[in-house]
């Protein structure tokens, strides 16, 4: 503004000026050439001073000698000139107030230093300095705050990451917050430094839920609850801060124990998994036995269940039979009996071998099951017809055969015997 003032006025200060470094008019009047040397700063003070009073004031009766210029100023065209030079300065000063914002940030306008407003995207004006400024703020940025390391998990801060469980274990815990913001001017004057303050929160929260949680759930299935928890707990603190700060998402980065007593854990670690397996496996070969068993047991129940029935059903049956044959043998007898003794005896001969030996005429003819004995001997003969048997003679078979009175007697004796010894008993 100065530069622009000066060559308004015509005053140029450039070494190409032909006074820039030489002496007065006095010394180039014997033609010599002018000595070479600094500028003379009382005449260009002079220069200075015409050319001001050119533009302020009206040229006097006195000549351009050395007391400073001749000039007597003018009162009008002071005042003219002063207040262009005003004009100029306060338009310069109202420009001054113009400001753009970006898409996706907001200006937080003060007005003597107290927030005021804020403004949108786009082509924007406040008062100049010092009645009010303006901070512009990118509330679309994605913003992250890193608890436990810096920049890289491996850059660790042993101060923000050992934290205590419930259950009194030390665990190394490094995660990462994310959030935007949701009111520029919360963020700005409601907190003295918004980014240690949302590290501090994010730390007090994590504290707080690792502290009410198991060691063993914060290591393996509930690392995702812990760090939802910690998000919930995170955004309730805030807002009771006004801190204009919406949470988007907390990463747990790294869970695990000190490094002093790592491989400690891993052995530990590697006994309990030993120990769900064997479990399984025990629990496998229960699964495996224990049904069988039970099938076994209700089969052996079952069939329990049906020789029961069975047995009882044949006596039930054998007992009905019994009665009926009673009842027939109380109205028959001898028929009865006669009935029962050839079905006892072809229940017999159907299922033995038989010999027929003629004992009285001293035959030695006997008949053998040929058939049997072959079938016997051989297996593969077995199928085929056998051969014819040898039928006695008449005179033979009267003599062999017992006849029914002969076994009528003998039942009658045996029935007599058992009848004694029954009598004998009682």
């Amino acid at each position: 503004m100065v530069v622009s003032f000066l060559k308004k006025i015509g005053l140029t200060l450039s070494l190409n000026d032909p006074q820039w470094g030489r002496g007065s008019k006095n010394d180039n009047q014997d033609g010599k050439k002018p000595a070479e040397g600094p500028p003379d700063l009382e005449q260009l003070w002079r220069d200075f001073n015409q050319r001001l009073n050119r533009l302020f004031g009206k040229k006097g009766n006195g000549g351009d000698g050395g007391g400073g210029g001749g000039f007597t100023p003018d009162a009008a065209g002071a005042k003219l000139g002063l207040g262009v030079i005003v004009a100029v300065l306060a338009f310069i000063w109202m420009v001054s107030g113009f400001f753009i914002v970006q898409e996706g940030q907001t200006a937080v306008i003060t007005t003597f230093g107290k927030y005021s407003h804020s403004t949108v995207a786009g082509f924007n004006w406040r008062w100049p300095y010092p009645i009010q400024g303006h901070e512009i703020v990118n509330v679309s940025q994605v913003r992250t705050v890193e608890v436990g390391y810096r920049s890289n998990v491996k850059n660790k801060q042993p101060k923000e990451a050992l934290m205590l469980t419930d259950d009194e274990n030390i665990i190394d815990i490094q995660f990462a917050v994310q959030y935007t913001l949701k009111s520029a001017a919360e963020w700005l004057y409601n907190t003295r430094d918004p980014e240690e303050a949302m590290r501090q929160v994010a730390e007090t929260s994590i504290r707080e839920i690792v502290g009410k949680s198991k060691m063993d759930f914060v290591l393996y299935e509930g690392r995702e609850k812990v760090a939802l928890d910690v998000q919930t707990l995170m955004q309730q603190i805030l807002d009771r801060y006004k801190a204009g700060v919406q949470v988007t998402n907390v990463t747990m980065q790294g869970v695990q124990p000190p490094e002093q007593v790592q491989a400690s854990f891993d052995d530990a670690v590697k006994a309990g998994q030993d120990r769900e397996r064997q479990k399984n496996e025990g629990q496998a070969y229960a699964n495996d036995v224990i049904p069988r068993a039970r099938g076994e047991a209700s089969r052996l129940l079952q069939d329990s269940e049906g020789y029961k029935s069975r047995v009882v059903a044949n006596a039930e049956g054998n007992a009905e039979r019994f009665k009926q044959v009673l009842t027939e043998y109380q109205k028959a007898p001898a028929v009865t009996r006669d009935r029962m003794y050839i079905d006892a005896m072809q229940q017999i001969f159907s299922n033995t071998t038989k010999l027929m030996v003629d004992t009285k005429n001293a035959n030695n003819m006997i008949y053998l099951p040929l058939d049997k004995l072959i079938s016997q001997s051989d297996p593969a003969k077995a199928a085929q017809p056998a051969p014819a048997p040898v039928v006695p003679s008449g005179s033979q078979l009267t003599d062999t055969v017992p006849t029914v009175e002969m076994r009528y007697n003998r039942d009658a004796r045996s029935r007599d015997s058992r009848d004694s010894r029954d009598r004998e008993s009682r």
